[in-house]
């Protein structure tokens, strides 16, 4: 079996920083899942693209831009009616936990 690119401790950490929770089975079965990732990263960064020109947009033509305007914006009470909580003049959401 070959030895495999990402850590445990590597994938415990970047579960960590996802707010995950993982069992012993899950972290082994990602930690899996991550090197094959990582096998196609490297074997793409072996691909030779000295003579492909950089690209602004993979898709040809331009993107239609519609003009700048100013124009009225939504009413505040408008915006607000249709919201299940409002809390001092605005959307009230659940706190995020860090």
């Amino acid at each position: 079996m070959k030895a495999l690119r990402i850590s445990i401790d590597q994938v415990r950490h970047v579960a960590r920083l996802a707010m995950l929770e993982l069992t012993d089975a899950e972290a082994e079965a990602y930690r899996g899942q991550l090197d094959r990732i990582l096998e196609h990263i490297a074997e793409l960064d072996g691909v030779d693209v000295t003579d492909v020109p950089p690209t602004f947009h993979p898709a040809a033509g331009a993107c239609p831009l519609r003009e700048d305007r100013v124009e009225p914006s939504l009413d505040r009470d408008e915006a607000l009616r249709g919201a299940p909580r409002v809390e001092a003049d605005g959307f009230a959401v659940p706190r995020v936990r860090s």
